[in-house]
C-alpha cells in the first residue's frame, strides 16, 4: 500500500512538473499527500500522520480478512448449526487490552504535539493579529520591545484576493499574471498585499473576527486557528524557508468563504528590516521594494552557480 501511494505521488509530481514548476507551500494538481513541510511544527504533523498509518493499515487490513474470513467460514451452508458460546474470556482480553495500548501508544506523541503547537519554543520575536472579515483579511503587526521594527511607524494593512471566484478563467489567470509569474501567484491564492514575515524567526499569531467565524490556516507552516468574533486565539509558526506560500480560510463563512486567501511572503530578517521601515507610510512603496529585492538577490544566486 505505502508502494502504491509512492507511486501515485511520484506520477502526481511527474504531472505537476510537466505543466510547470512545483512551488511549495500551495497545493498541486494530482496531490495526495500533505503539503511539503517548511516549519518545525509542520515537520512534527507529517511524522505524526505517518507515525499512526502505521497502525491504521495494520488494523485495517486485519479487520477486514477477519470479516472475509467470518463470512467465508460462518455461513449457512458451511456452517448449519451455529456454535451457541456465549463469551470467551481469552478473546475479551486481548480485545479490550490490545485497543487500550494502541490508543496510548497514539496519545502520548499527540499530546506532545499538541502541547508543542500552542508552546514556542523561545519568546515570539513578532507578533501579526489576523483579522478575518466577510471575505478578506486584515493584518496588523505588533513587533517586540527588543527589536529594532518596534521604534518605526506600526504596520496594518488589509489583504485582498487578486479575483473573484465568479470571475471568468480568463480573467482570473490575467490578474494573477499581471502581478507575475502565475506559477508564483497562482489564480484564486495571489492577494494584493501578502503577510511579510522573516524567515528563521518566531512568530506569534493572534487570529481574530470582526463578523462571523473564520479560520487562519496555512497547511505548509503547520498553521490553523479559528478567528471568532470578540476572541483572540494564540498560535505561532516558525517559517525555515523563503519564498511565497498560501493558505485559505478554513471556515464556511458565507458565500464569498472561496475568495479568502491567505498568502505568506517569507524574506531574509535584513529584507524584512528594510520593508518594514517604509511599509507603515508607504506599503505600495515598501512592496515593490521587496519584490525588487528578492529578484535583484534571486538573479545573483543564478549568476554565482
Amino acid at each position: 500500500m505505502f508502494a502504491a501511494a509512492a507511486l501515485l505521488s511520484s506520477a502526481g509530481a511527474a504531472l505537476a512538473q510537466e505543466g510547470g514548476p512545483m512551488l511549495p507551500g500551495q497545493p498541486h494538481d494530482w496531490q495526495i499527500t500533505l503539503q511539503e513541510a517548511l516549519s518545525p511544527i509542520e515537520e512534527q504533523i507529517h511524522w505524526f500522520s505517518n507515525y499512526t498509518l502505521a497502525f491504521i493499515i495494520p488494523i485495517t487490513i486485519l479487520v477486514a480478512a477477519l470479516l472475509g474470513w467470518c463470512a467465508y467460514r460462518f455461513a449457512a451452508p458451511k456452517n448449519p448449526t451455529p456454535s451457541r458460546t456465549s463469551h470467551n474470556t481469552t478473546i475479551e482480553v486481548i480485545w479490550t487490552l490490545a485497543p487500550v495500548v494502541i490508543l496510548l501508544m497514539l496519545a502520548i506523541p499527540s499530546f506532545q504535539l499538541l502541547t508543542a503547537q500552542y508552546n514556542p519554543p523561545s519568546e515570539p520575536e513578532l507578533t501579526v493579529k489576523a483579522t478575518g472579515y466577510q471575505w478578506y483579511w486584515g493584518y496588523e503587526y505588533q513587533p517586540s520591545d527588543k527589536s529594532e521594527q518596534a521604534q518605526a511607524e506600526p504596520v496594518s494593512f488589509e489583504s485582498y484576493p487578486l479575483a473573484q471566484l465568479t470571475d471568468s478563467l480568463a480573467d482570473q489567470d490575467a490578474a494573477a499574471a499581471a502581478k507575475g509569474d502565475i506559477a508564483q501567484y497562482p489564480r484564486l491564492l495571489a492577494v494584493d498585499n501578502e503577510l511579510v514575515v522573516p524567515v528563521d524567526t518566531v512568530i506569534r499569531v493572534l487570529s481574530t473576527s470582526a463578523d462571523v467565524i473564520h479560520s487562519f490556516a496555512l497547511p505548509s507552516m503547520g498553521v490553523k486557528v479559528d478567528a471568532v468574533p470578540g476572541r483572540l486565539n494564540e498560535y505561532w509558526f516558525e517559517a525555515k524557508r523563503e519564498g511565497i506560500f498560501y493558505g485559505q480560510c478554513s471556515e464556511l463563512c458565507g458565500q464569498n468563504h472561496a475568495n479568502m486567501p491567505i498568502a505568506l511572503r517569507v524574506v531574509s530578517k535584513d529584507q524584512f528590516a528594510e520593508w518594514y521601515k517604509s511599509a507603515g507610510a508607504d506599503l505600495d512603496g515598501a512592496n515593490k521594494a521587496l519584490t525588487a529585492a528578492i529578484a535583484a538577490k534571486g538573479g545573483a544566486k543564478v549568476a554565482a552557480r
